[in-house]
Order: C-alpha cells, then structure tokens, then sequence
C-alpha cells in the first residue's frame, strides 16, 4: 500500500471498531460453533443418560491422570456437590477411579479406567473431526487467530491454569 501498511495490517486496524452489531454477530456465532462442536458428544453421552459435565470431567481427568478432585473442581468452576453427583455415577459405572492419595490420606486421586479412556476417545474424536475439519478451511492464520482470541477472552485465572495444562504435555 502507498502509506507502507499490508492489507492485513488494515484489516486488523478495522477489527479495532467493531460495532455492536458485529460483536453481536461474533457472540452468536460462538453460541452455534458451542452447539455444533458439542452435538456430537451428546448424542454419545445421552445413550449412557450422562451430559456435559460428564464430558468435561472425563476430559480433565484424562488429559491429567491422578489429578485431585479439588484441582477438578477449580478447572471446572463447579460446585463440589454437582462434581461429586457426576464423579458418583462415573465412578458406579465404572469409568472413573477414585484413589487415596499417597502423602495426603484427604485427597482423591481421579483416573480413567480402560472403559472411561474408551470413553473419552469416542466423544475426543468426535471433536477432533470437527475441529480438524473447520481449522483445515479457515487455514492457519485464521486458527492461530482463533486461538488468540480464545485465551484473551480467558480471565487472569483461567489463563493460568490453561497455561500449566498447555505446559505440562499431558
């Protein structure tokens, strides 16, 4: 451009002035792309009558084996009571495994069994296809991006904890 700026630097200028309309049109759109990346594994998790708080413990307990049920419940941002009528059933149906804690006989321990990791595959893959899928056509600039976006939307809090899960390679 004559002034020296790309087409994307001007691009990204305009995103500065967004309207209400078109912040609107961005809330309702994540409010579709929710329904869409979770439609998959709530028809999985209606067959076993679970719903998404099922889905969100099992993933958390799957993506860090031996993880406490306070540290759950800090990443979840739920009450003690619901994690604890969510870990019940998972646990009488055999998906999930409670154990003492080694050091401190008060903690629980959380781990998938062999059926709750089969589990968390179907209902990950499910997701992974779709999101494989969206991230192929929007092209990488639009996923680095979307993920910008993502953490900066994150509270101070929530950004440290999904930095220790990014960090931690599990």
């Amino acid at each position: 451009m004559a002034d020296g700026r790309t087409p994307a630097a001007i691009s990204g200028e305009n995103l500065l002035f967004l309207t209400d309309e078109q912040l609107r049109q961005g809330i309702e759109a994540m409010f579709f792309a929710y329904r869409g990346f979770t439609a998959d594994p709530d028809r999985i998790l209606a067959n076993l009558a679970y719903g998404r708080a099922h889905h969100r413990a099992i993933h958390f307990i799957n993506r860090a084996p031996g993880t406490t049920v306070n540290n759950l419940l800090n990443i979840l941002g739920v009450t003690k009571q619901s994690l604890n009528r969510v870990l019940r059933t998972m646990i009488e149906d055999g998906l999930v495994e409670s154990r003492v804690g080694k050091s401190d006989k008060r903690e629980r321990h959380l781990y998938l069994t062999d059926a709750g990791r089969a589990l968390e595959g179907q209902l990950s893959d499910a997701q992974r296809v779709r999101m494989r899928s969206a991230f192929r056509d929007a092209g990488p600039d639009a996923v680095a991006g979307f993920r910008t976006v993502l953490e900066a939307m994150m509270d101070t809090e929530m950004q440290r904890t999904y930095t220790r899960l990014k960090e931690s390679g599990a």
